[in-house]
Protein backbone atom coordinates (compact mmCIF):
# COMPACT_ATOMS: atom_id res chain seq x y z
CA UNK A 1 0.00 0.00 0.00
CA UNK A 2 1.43 3.06 -1.27
CA UNK A 3 1.90 6.17 0.74
CA UNK A 4 0.67 9.46 -0.07
CA UNK A 5 2.54 12.86 -0.95
CA UNK A 6 1.36 15.89 0.39
CA UNK A 7 2.90 19.59 0.70
CA UNK A 8 3.44 19.31 4.60
CA UNK A 9 5.10 15.58 4.26
CA UNK A 10 7.17 16.60 1.73
CA UNK A 11 8.83 19.76 3.46
CA UNK A 12 9.28 18.33 6.42
CA UNK A 13 11.52 16.07 4.58
CA UNK A 14 13.22 19.30 3.00
CA UNK A 15 14.06 20.80 6.21
CA UNK A 16 15.25 17.53 7.85
CA UNK A 17 18.11 17.95 4.83
CA UNK A 18 18.60 21.61 5.11
CA UNK A 19 19.03 21.11 8.48
CA UNK A 20 21.74 17.94 7.87
CA UNK A 21 23.82 20.16 5.48
CA UNK A 22 22.54 18.32 2.39
CA UNK A 23 20.80 21.17 0.22
CA UNK A 24 21.67 18.78 -2.77
CA UNK A 25 18.48 16.04 -1.26
CA UNK A 26 16.28 18.89 -0.49
CA UNK A 27 16.14 19.81 -4.44
CA UNK A 28 16.17 16.61 -5.35
CA UNK A 29 12.79 16.70 -2.91
CA UNK A 30 11.46 19.62 -4.70
CA UNK A 31 11.72 17.85 -7.61
CA UNK A 32 10.00 15.23 -6.73
CA UNK A 33 7.26 17.60 -5.91
CA UNK A 34 7.02 19.13 -9.28
CA UNK A 35 7.04 15.60 -11.00
CA UNK A 36 3.95 14.16 -8.60
CA UNK A 37 2.23 17.42 -9.34
CA UNK A 38 2.71 18.88 -5.65
CA UNK A 39 2.82 22.75 -5.76
CA UNK A 40 5.57 24.23 -3.63
CA UNK A 41 4.70 26.55 -1.03
CA UNK A 42 6.03 29.33 0.11
CA UNK A 43 7.39 27.37 3.20
CA UNK A 44 9.25 24.68 0.54
CA UNK A 45 10.97 28.37 -0.56
CA UNK A 46 11.77 29.79 2.41
CA UNK A 47 13.56 26.61 4.09
CA UNK A 48 15.53 26.20 1.16
CA UNK A 49 16.58 29.61 1.29
CA UNK A 50 17.36 29.22 4.47
CA UNK A 51 19.36 25.89 3.88
CA UNK A 52 21.59 27.88 0.91
CA UNK A 53 21.93 30.63 3.42
CA UNK A 54 23.21 28.62 6.15
CA UNK A 55 26.05 26.91 3.95
CA UNK A 56 27.04 30.70 2.56
CA UNK A 57 25.43 29.76 -0.89
CA UNK A 58 24.13 33.32 -1.08
CA UNK A 59 24.06 33.75 -4.98
CA UNK A 60 22.02 29.96 -5.33
CA UNK A 61 19.57 31.57 -2.46
CA UNK A 62 18.99 34.70 -4.46
CA UNK A 63 18.11 32.40 -7.46
CA UNK A 64 15.59 30.66 -5.53
CA UNK A 65 14.43 33.89 -4.29
CA UNK A 66 13.92 35.55 -7.64
CA UNK A 67 12.12 32.06 -9.12
CA UNK A 68 9.71 32.05 -6.17
CA UNK A 69 8.76 35.37 -7.09
CA UNK A 70 8.51 34.45 -10.57
CA UNK A 71 5.82 31.97 -9.80
CA UNK A 72 3.65 34.47 -8.13
CA UNK A 73 4.88 34.12 -4.73
CA UNK A 74 4.74 37.03 -2.58
CA UNK A 75 7.64 36.99 0.21
CA UNK A 76 6.53 37.74 3.43
CA UNK A 77 8.62 39.40 6.14
CA UNK A 78 9.89 35.95 7.19
CA UNK A 79 11.07 35.38 3.85
CA UNK A 80 13.10 38.79 3.24
CA UNK A 81 14.46 38.32 6.95
CA UNK A 82 16.02 34.77 6.21
CA UNK A 83 17.86 36.59 3.35
CA UNK A 84 19.03 39.75 5.36
CA UNK A 85 20.33 37.28 7.80
CA UNK A 86 22.26 35.09 5.03
CA UNK A 87 23.84 38.31 3.75
CA UNK A 88 24.94 39.89 6.34
CA UNK A 89 26.49 36.46 7.90
CA UNK A 90 28.63 36.36 4.55
CA UNK A 91 29.76 39.60 4.74
CA UNK A 92 27.58 41.26 1.91
CA UNK A 93 26.85 44.11 3.66
CA UNK A 94 26.29 46.72 0.57
CA UNK A 95 23.77 43.42 -1.08
CA UNK A 96 22.02 43.43 2.29
CA UNK A 97 21.35 47.45 2.64
CA UNK A 98 19.98 46.74 -0.96
CA UNK A 99 17.91 44.13 0.34
CA UNK A 100 16.74 46.38 3.03
CA UNK A 101 15.52 48.77 0.31
CA UNK A 102 14.04 46.30 -1.84
CA UNK A 103 11.73 45.50 1.00
CA UNK A 104 10.90 48.70 1.19
CA UNK A 105 9.90 49.49 -1.97
CA UNK A 106 7.70 46.46 -2.10
CA UNK A 107 5.60 47.57 0.84
CA UNK A 108 7.22 45.69 3.82
CA UNK A 109 8.11 47.50 6.67
CA UNK A 110 11.09 46.04 8.33
CA UNK A 111 11.04 45.41 11.38
CA UNK A 112 13.62 45.74 14.59
CA UNK A 113 14.97 42.09 14.21
CA UNK A 114 15.94 43.06 10.56
CA UNK A 115 17.46 46.54 11.47
CA UNK A 116 19.60 44.82 14.13
CA UNK A 117 20.56 42.38 11.62
CA UNK A 118 22.54 44.89 9.44
CA UNK A 119 23.23 46.80 12.02
CA UNK A 120 25.10 43.78 13.38
CA UNK A 121 26.73 43.16 10.12
CA UNK A 122 28.27 46.94 9.70
CA UNK A 123 29.46 47.38 13.51
CA UNK A 124 31.12 44.09 12.30
CA UNK A 125 32.63 45.53 9.61
CA UNK A 126 34.02 48.88 11.04
CA UNK A 127 31.33 50.96 9.00
CA UNK A 128 30.27 52.76 12.12
CA UNK A 129 29.27 56.04 10.20
CA UNK A 130 26.76 53.68 8.15
CA UNK A 131 25.70 51.63 11.47
CA UNK A 132 24.23 55.19 12.96
CA UNK A 133 23.10 56.32 9.93
CA UNK A 134 20.86 53.65 9.46
CA UNK A 135 20.56 53.89 13.89
CA UNK A 136 18.55 57.39 12.81
CA UNK A 137 16.76 55.75 10.55
CA UNK A 138 15.25 53.54 13.21
CA UNK A 139 14.19 56.18 15.37
CA UNK A 140 13.08 59.08 13.15
CA UNK A 141 10.43 55.70 12.33
CA UNK A 142 9.62 55.60 15.65
CA UNK A 143 10.68 51.90 15.68
CA UNK A 144 12.14 51.96 19.77
CA UNK A 145 15.73 50.44 19.16
CA UNK A 146 16.45 47.37 22.33
CA UNK A 147 18.92 45.79 24.00
CA UNK A 148 20.08 43.82 21.12
CA UNK A 149 20.35 47.39 19.23
CA UNK A 150 22.42 49.13 21.40
CA UNK A 151 24.57 45.85 21.88
CA UNK A 152 25.43 45.95 18.19
CA UNK A 153 26.44 49.44 18.52
CA UNK A 154 28.43 49.66 21.64
CA UNK A 155 29.88 46.57 20.58
CA UNK A 156 31.43 48.23 17.39
CA UNK A 157 32.46 51.25 18.96
CA UNK A 158 34.54 49.32 21.77
CA UNK A 159 36.50 47.28 19.13
CA UNK A 160 37.25 50.55 17.52
CA UNK A 161 38.46 52.17 20.54
CA UNK A 162 35.57 55.18 20.58
CA UNK A 163 34.81 54.41 23.94
CA UNK A 164 33.31 57.85 25.33
CA UNK A 165 30.63 57.21 22.34
CA UNK A 166 30.20 53.66 23.66
CA UNK A 167 29.94 54.97 27.22
CA UNK A 168 26.87 58.19 25.91
CA UNK A 169 25.43 55.22 24.81
CA UNK A 170 25.29 53.03 27.39
CA UNK A 171 23.74 56.29 29.36
CA UNK A 172 21.34 56.85 26.88
CA UNK A 173 20.33 53.15 27.30
CA UNK A 174 19.28 53.97 31.01
CA UNK A 175 17.65 57.67 30.21
CA UNK A 176 15.04 55.41 27.35
CA UNK A 177 14.71 52.86 30.71
CA UNK A 178 16.40 49.83 28.56
CA UNK A 179 17.39 47.49 30.83
CA UNK A 180 21.25 46.39 30.75
CA UNK A 181 22.91 43.25 31.29
CA UNK A 182 25.88 41.88 32.24
CA UNK A 183 26.62 41.16 28.63
CA UNK A 184 26.62 45.23 26.86
CA UNK A 185 29.11 46.07 30.70
CA UNK A 186 31.50 43.55 30.06
CA UNK A 187 32.33 44.80 26.36
CA UNK A 188 32.78 48.22 27.55
CA UNK A 189 34.71 47.07 30.41
CA UNK A 190 36.90 44.81 28.54
CA UNK A 191 37.55 48.13 26.02
CA UNK A 192 38.01 50.29 28.69
CA UNK A 193 40.89 47.75 30.15
CA UNK A 194 42.45 47.79 26.96
CA UNK A 195 43.50 51.21 26.51
CA UNK A 196 44.45 50.67 30.24
CA UNK A 197 41.86 53.23 31.72
CA UNK A 198 41.85 51.52 35.26
CA UNK A 199 39.90 54.11 36.77
CA UNK A 200 37.31 54.38 34.28
CA UNK A 201 36.70 50.56 34.94
CA UNK A 202 36.13 51.21 37.83
CA UNK A 203 33.29 53.42 37.33
CA UNK A 204 31.81 51.48 35.24
CA UNK A 205 31.97 48.69 37.70
CA UNK A 206 30.18 50.93 39.86
CA UNK A 207 27.12 51.82 37.37
CA UNK A 208 26.73 48.24 36.61
CA UNK A 209 26.38 47.77 41.17
CA UNK A 210 23.63 50.88 41.18
CA UNK A 211 22.00 48.91 38.35
CA UNK A 212 21.61 46.54 39.90
CA UNK A 213 23.62 44.23 38.08
CA UNK A 214 26.35 42.30 39.72
CA UNK A 215 29.97 41.35 37.81
CA UNK A 216 30.43 37.73 36.56
CA UNK A 217 33.40 35.72 36.32
CA UNK A 218 33.97 37.28 32.51
CA UNK A 219 34.20 40.93 34.44
CA UNK A 220 35.94 40.02 36.83
CA UNK A 221 39.16 38.15 34.85
CA UNK A 222 38.93 41.04 32.53
CA UNK A 223 39.33 43.01 35.82
CA UNK A 224 42.47 40.55 37.01
CA UNK A 225 44.20 40.87 33.44
CA UNK A 226 43.88 44.07 32.81
CA UNK A 227 45.52 45.06 36.48
CA UNK A 228 48.32 42.33 35.65
CA UNK A 229 48.91 44.09 32.84
CA UNK A 230 49.40 46.94 34.18
CA UNK A 231 51.79 45.67 36.78
CA UNK A 232 49.06 45.65 39.84
CA UNK A 233 49.55 42.15 40.50
CA UNK A 234 49.05 42.71 44.47
CA UNK A 235 45.38 44.65 43.06
CA UNK A 236 44.37 41.64 41.13
CA UNK A 237 44.79 39.30 44.07
CA UNK A 238 42.17 41.66 45.82
CA UNK A 239 39.83 40.70 42.90
CA UNK A 240 40.77 36.84 43.34
CA UNK A 241 39.95 37.39 46.89
CA UNK A 242 36.38 39.34 46.17
CA UNK A 243 35.86 36.55 43.79
CA UNK A 244 36.34 33.83 45.99
CA UNK A 245 34.04 36.29 49.01
CA UNK A 246 31.36 36.14 46.43
CA UNK A 247 31.04 32.45 45.91
CA UNK A 248 32.52 32.89 41.89
CA UNK A 249 34.82 29.84 40.58
CA UNK A 250 37.89 31.33 39.04
CA UNK A 251 37.82 29.56 35.35
CA UNK A 252 41.21 28.61 33.47
CA UNK A 253 41.47 33.08 32.21
CA UNK A 254 41.33 33.96 35.45
CA UNK A 255 44.14 31.71 36.61
CA UNK A 256 45.88 32.59 33.31
CA UNK A 257 46.00 35.99 34.17
CA UNK A 258 47.38 35.55 37.25
CA UNK A 259 50.39 33.76 35.79
CA UNK A 260 50.67 35.95 33.18
CA UNK A 261 50.69 38.93 35.49
CA UNK A 262 53.24 37.00 37.90
CA UNK A 263 55.55 36.00 34.65
CA UNK A 264 55.64 40.03 33.26
CA UNK A 265 56.72 40.60 36.92
CA UNK A 266 59.31 38.04 36.90
CA UNK A 267 57.98 36.28 39.65
CA UNK A 268 58.41 33.28 37.95
CA UNK A 269 57.78 31.22 41.81
CA UNK A 270 54.91 32.50 42.31
CA UNK A 271 53.33 31.88 38.91
CA UNK A 272 54.32 28.33 39.46
CA UNK A 273 52.37 28.25 42.35
CA UNK A 274 49.30 29.82 40.63
CA UNK A 275 49.94 26.75 38.37
CA UNK A 276 50.19 24.33 41.40
CA UNK A 277 47.03 25.92 42.78
CA UNK A 278 44.72 25.87 39.32
CA UNK A 279 45.25 21.91 39.45
CA UNK A 280 45.01 20.43 42.89
CA UNK A 281 41.61 22.92 42.28
CA UNK A 282 40.48 20.95 39.08
CA UNK A 283 40.95 23.76 37.04
CA UNK A 284 43.19 22.16 34.02
CA UNK A 285 45.59 24.52 32.84
CA UNK A 286 45.14 25.33 29.05
CA UNK A 287 47.85 25.43 26.14
CA UNK A 288 47.77 29.32 27.24
CA UNK A 289 48.66 28.91 30.50
CA UNK A 290 51.73 26.49 30.05
CA UNK A 291 52.57 29.02 27.11
CA UNK A 292 53.27 31.94 28.93
CA UNK A 293 55.12 30.03 31.73
CA UNK A 294 57.44 28.47 29.05
CA UNK A 295 58.22 31.90 27.32
CA UNK A 296 59.07 33.69 30.47
CA UNK A 297 61.22 30.63 31.70
CA UNK A 298 63.20 31.16 28.35
CA UNK A 299 63.27 35.07 28.47
CA UNK A 300 65.00 34.45 31.69
CA UNK A 301 67.49 31.55 30.22
CA UNK A 302 66.15 28.83 32.80
CA UNK A 303 66.26 26.75 29.62
CA UNK A 304 65.55 23.47 32.00
CA UNK A 305 62.27 24.56 33.72
CA UNK A 306 60.93 25.84 30.45
CA UNK A 307 61.82 22.16 28.70
CA UNK A 308 60.42 20.60 32.49
CA UNK A 309 56.88 22.85 32.05
CA UNK A 310 57.24 21.76 27.82
CA UNK A 311 56.88 17.87 29.39
CA UNK A 312 54.56 18.83 32.30
CA UNK A 313 52.17 20.31 29.75
CA UNK A 314 52.25 16.81 27.34
CA UNK A 315 51.89 15.18 30.42
CA UNK A 316 48.80 16.88 30.68
CA UNK A 317 47.07 15.69 27.78
CA UNK A 318 47.72 19.16 25.75
CA UNK A 319 48.84 18.49 22.18
CA UNK A 320 51.46 21.28 21.11
CA UNK A 321 50.41 23.77 18.59
CA UNK A 322 52.63 26.45 16.55
CA UNK A 323 52.35 28.74 19.17
CA UNK A 324 53.68 26.31 21.36
CA UNK A 325 56.37 25.61 18.95
CA UNK A 326 57.65 28.57 17.87
CA UNK A 327 57.81 30.06 21.42
CA UNK A 328 60.46 27.11 22.43
CA UNK A 329 62.01 27.26 18.92
CA UNK A 330 62.62 31.40 20.04
CA UNK A 331 63.61 30.47 23.68
CA UNK A 332 66.15 27.59 22.39
CA UNK A 333 67.50 30.33 19.50
CA UNK A 334 68.05 33.12 22.23
CA UNK A 335 69.71 30.91 24.79
CA UNK A 336 72.06 29.30 21.97
CA UNK A 337 70.60 25.74 22.21
CA UNK A 338 70.85 25.77 18.06
CA UNK A 339 71.16 22.11 17.63
CA UNK A 340 67.75 21.57 19.68
CA UNK A 341 66.63 24.20 18.01
CA UNK A 342 67.79 22.84 14.50
CA UNK A 343 65.38 19.44 15.60
CA UNK A 344 62.87 20.79 16.73
CA UNK A 345 62.52 22.65 13.81
CA UNK A 346 62.84 19.64 11.72
CA UNK A 347 60.12 18.23 13.84
CA UNK A 348 57.50 21.01 12.73
CA UNK A 349 58.01 20.53 9.13
CA UNK A 350 57.83 16.95 9.59
CA UNK A 351 54.61 17.56 11.69
CA UNK A 352 52.08 19.18 9.00
CA UNK A 353 51.94 22.09 11.41
CA UNK A 354 51.92 24.31 7.98
CA UNK A 355 54.85 26.31 9.28
CA UNK A 356 54.53 30.35 8.37
CA UNK A 357 57.38 32.78 7.60
CA UNK A 358 58.20 32.76 11.54
CA UNK A 359 59.96 29.68 12.69
CA UNK A 360 61.91 30.16 9.52
CA UNK A 361 62.36 33.43 10.33
CA UNK A 362 63.37 32.62 14.05
CA UNK A 363 65.43 29.72 13.15
CA UNK A 364 67.47 32.06 10.72
CA UNK A 365 68.66 34.52 13.27
CA UNK A 366 69.85 31.73 15.83
CA UNK A 367 71.78 30.72 13.12
CA UNK A 368 73.26 33.82 12.42
CA UNK A 369 73.63 34.78 16.43
CA UNK A 370 75.82 31.28 16.29
CA UNK A 371 77.93 32.02 13.06
CA UNK A 372 76.43 29.70 11.05
CA UNK A 373 76.02 31.42 8.08
CA UNK A 374 76.34 28.87 5.76
CA UNK A 375 73.27 27.01 7.41
CA UNK A 376 71.24 30.26 7.93
CA UNK A 377 71.77 31.02 4.12
CA UNK A 378 70.96 27.66 3.37
CA UNK A 379 67.38 27.67 4.98
CA UNK A 380 66.82 31.47 3.58
CA UNK A 381 66.88 29.70 0.05
CA UNK A 382 64.51 27.10 1.21
CA UNK A 383 61.58 29.30 1.47
CA UNK A 384 60.61 29.07 -2.61
CA UNK A 385 60.83 25.45 -2.00
CA UNK A 386 58.30 26.01 0.60
CA UNK A 387 55.98 28.13 -1.27
CA UNK A 388 56.84 31.25 1.36
CA UNK A 389 58.31 34.50 0.74
CA UNK A 390 61.03 36.33 2.75
CA UNK A 391 59.17 39.48 4.48
CA UNK A 392 61.06 42.41 5.61
CA UNK A 393 62.20 41.33 8.84
CA UNK A 394 63.39 37.86 7.61
CA UNK A 395 65.80 40.32 5.05
CA UNK A 396 66.66 42.35 7.87
CA UNK A 397 68.08 39.39 10.07
CA UNK A 398 69.97 37.69 6.92
CA UNK A 399 71.43 41.02 6.15
CA UNK A 400 72.35 41.50 9.27
CA UNK A 401 74.31 38.33 10.00
CA UNK A 402 76.28 38.43 6.31
CA UNK A 403 77.34 42.07 7.89
CA UNK A 404 78.64 40.30 10.62
CA UNK A 405 80.42 37.89 9.08
CA UNK A 406 82.20 40.19 6.85
CA UNK A 407 80.22 39.70 3.75
CA UNK A 408 78.95 43.31 3.28
CA UNK A 409 78.88 42.47 -0.37
CA UNK A 410 76.62 39.83 -0.40
CA UNK A 411 74.30 41.74 2.25
CA UNK A 412 74.18 44.00 -0.27
CA UNK A 413 72.93 42.23 -3.25
CA UNK A 414 70.70 40.35 -1.33
CA UNK A 415 69.16 43.97 -0.06
CA UNK A 416 68.63 45.14 -3.49
CA UNK A 417 66.80 42.06 -4.57
CA UNK A 418 63.97 42.31 -1.88
CA UNK A 419 62.30 44.24 -4.81
CA UNK A 420 62.13 40.72 -6.58
CA UNK A 421 59.69 39.28 -4.00
CA UNK A 422 57.92 42.51 -3.69
CA UNK A 423 59.19 43.31 -0.36
CA UNK A 424 60.54 46.93 -0.37
CA UNK A 425 63.42 47.68 2.39
CA UNK A 426 61.80 49.86 5.29
CA UNK A 427 63.85 52.12 7.30
CA UNK A 428 64.99 49.64 9.80
CA UNK A 429 66.09 47.62 6.67
CA UNK A 430 68.09 50.53 5.40
CA UNK A 431 69.47 50.96 8.96
CA UNK A 432 71.00 47.47 9.18
CA UNK A 433 72.02 47.71 5.86
CA UNK A 434 74.28 51.37 6.32
CA UNK A 435 75.93 49.71 9.73
CA UNK A 436 76.84 46.87 8.03
CA UNK A 437 79.03 49.12 5.78
CA UNK A 438 80.34 50.86 8.35
CA UNK A 439 81.34 48.15 10.64
CA UNK A 440 83.21 46.57 7.55
CA UNK A 441 85.01 50.19 6.72
CA UNK A 442 82.36 50.63 3.51
CA UNK A 443 82.46 54.49 4.46
CA UNK A 444 81.58 55.60 1.00
CA UNK A 445 78.84 53.20 0.31
CA UNK A 446 77.38 53.86 3.69
CA UNK A 447 77.00 57.63 2.82
CA UNK A 448 75.76 56.77 -0.28
CA UNK A 449 73.22 54.65 1.18
CA UNK A 450 72.45 57.01 3.66
CA UNK A 451 71.57 59.54 1.19
CA UNK A 452 69.25 57.67 -0.68
CA UNK A 453 67.63 56.23 2.29
CA UNK A 454 66.72 60.45 3.28
CA UNK A 455 65.28 60.49 -0.17
CA UNK A 456 62.72 57.48 0.76
CA UNK A 457 61.53 59.98 4.04
CA UNK A 458 63.24 57.86 6.16
CA UNK A 459 66.25 58.64 8.74
CA UNK A 460 69.18 57.47 10.41
CA UNK A 461 67.90 55.49 13.98
CA UNK A 462 70.33 56.38 17.01
CA UNK A 463 72.42 53.39 16.42
CA UNK A 464 73.57 54.60 13.01
CA UNK A 465 73.79 58.03 13.95
CA UNK A 466 75.93 57.29 17.04
CA UNK A 467 78.13 55.36 13.87
CA UNK A 468 78.52 57.93 11.81
CA UNK A 469 79.32 60.45 14.59
CA UNK A 470 82.16 58.23 16.24
CA UNK A 471 83.49 58.22 12.54
CA UNK A 472 83.50 61.75 11.83
CA UNK A 473 84.88 62.38 15.43
CA UNK A 474 87.55 59.56 14.93
CA UNK A 475 88.63 60.14 11.30
CA UNK A 476 87.50 64.01 10.80
CA UNK A 477 85.78 63.19 7.77
CA UNK A 478 83.16 65.72 8.31
CA UNK A 479 82.57 66.11 4.65
CA UNK A 480 80.97 62.97 5.14
CA UNK A 481 77.47 64.16 5.70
Amino acid sequence: MGVSHDIYSLNILINCFCQLGRIDFGFSVLGKMLKLGVEPSAVTFSTLINGLCNQSKISEAVCVFDEMTERGYQPDLIFYSTMLKGLCKTGNTDRAVRFLRLMESRGFEPNIVAYNTILDCLCKNGLLKEAFDLFSEVKVKGIRPGIITYSCLIHGMCNLGQLEEATRLLNEMVDNNISLDIVIYNLLIDALCKEGMISKVVETVDMMSKQGIEPNVVTYTTLVDAHCKEGMVSEAEDILYTMRKRGIELDVFTYTALVNGHCLQNEMDKARRVLQLMIEKGCAPDMVTYNTLVQSMFQLGKVSTAHELFRKMLASGQVPDIVTCTILLDGLCKTGHIEEALELFQAMQNSGLGLDIVPYTILIDGLCKAQHIEAAKELFHQFSDSGLKPNVYTYCVMTNGLCKEGLPNEAYRLFRSMGDNDCLPNSFCYNVMIRGFLRNSYTSKATQLLTEMVGMGFSADRFTATLFRNLIVHSNKSNLL
